[in-house]
């Protein structure tokens, strides 16, 4: 279920990007040959809104919900309850964070473009910018741990957030192509910069399940068999009154 949960996002980025990729060009050549409004190009107003709604978006969909979702699988392995409240903290402001990003970026693109929806780019964004807040209401509903309904909260709220994620970072690059067609300046420093950027995160990502088990290889074998670390104190070993000191100064943390 694990392993199936891991490939789950990459095989959706993988499946999708292509085909939107070539969706993308398929209908840039039929603009160039109708003439239609993808030749149009922008004013130096509308260039720099466009700038600003392709940051606010990128910041959003392309950094800060990635990097949350990272923080929030750091709690998997976390034993300290101050430190576990901490990440989960971190993690529900950086989404709603995002999602305000996300807002101002919707709001932006509204009031200043024309959203004839004909091409990939807007049709995807508007999708986003109606289910974005999906991820937020059901973090405001969590179960507690142990009850009815947890498991299903915990895929639902797994299953949409990194839907979204991944969505949204198609969804930027499809939007540098359409900001190269109405602008003609090239995007090809900023492509290469946030696939770098992704390309880090997605190996961050895979490098977090494999860290607890690379720690493990570094103890020492002794026959062939590794040293079983002991959870407590057995039939010959006493505990004296300093290191029972040291334990109670160590639990709360």
């Amino acid at each position: 279920m694990e392993i199936s949960q891991k490939l789950v996002p990459f095989t959706i980025l993988l499946v999708l990007l292509p085909s939107l990729v070539s969706s993308q060009e398929q209908a840039s050549q039929v603009e160039n040959c109708t003439g239609g409004d993808g030749n149009e190009k922008l004013g130096p107003q509308l260039t720099f809104e466009a700038t600003v709604h392709g940051f606010l978006l990128w910041a959003s969909m392309g950094f800060l919900m990635p990097v949350g979702i990272l923080i929030i699988r750091m709690s998997k392995t976390e034993e300290c309850r101050r430190r576990l409240k901490i990440l989960v903290y971190v993690h529900a402001m950086l989404q709603i964070v995002s999602v305000l990003l996300v807002t101002a970026g919707a709001i932006m693109s509204i009031k200043n473009f024309e959203n004839a929806f004909n091409n990939h780019h807007q049709r995807l964004g508007l999708a986003l910018y109606g289910i974005i807040w999906l991820p937020a209401l059901l973090g405001f509903f969590r179960p507690q741990r142990g009850t009815n309904g947890r498991s299903l909260w915990f895929f639902t709220h797994w299953m949409v957030g990194t839907a979204i994620s991944l969505l949204g970072i198609i969804n930027i690059y499809t939007g540098l192509e359409a900001y190269h067609r109405k602008t003609g300046k090239s995007v090809r420093v900023w492509t290469i910069l946030f696939t770098t950027q992704i390309s880090f995160i997605a190996s961050f990502y895979l490098f977090q399940e494999k860290w607890e088990y690379i720690q493990k290889q570094g103890e020492i074998l002794l026959g062939g068999s590794s040293i079983e670390p002991t959870t407590g104190p057995t039939n010959n070993q006493h505990i004296s009154p300093k290191d029972k000191k040291k334990e109670l100064a160590m639990e709360p943390c």
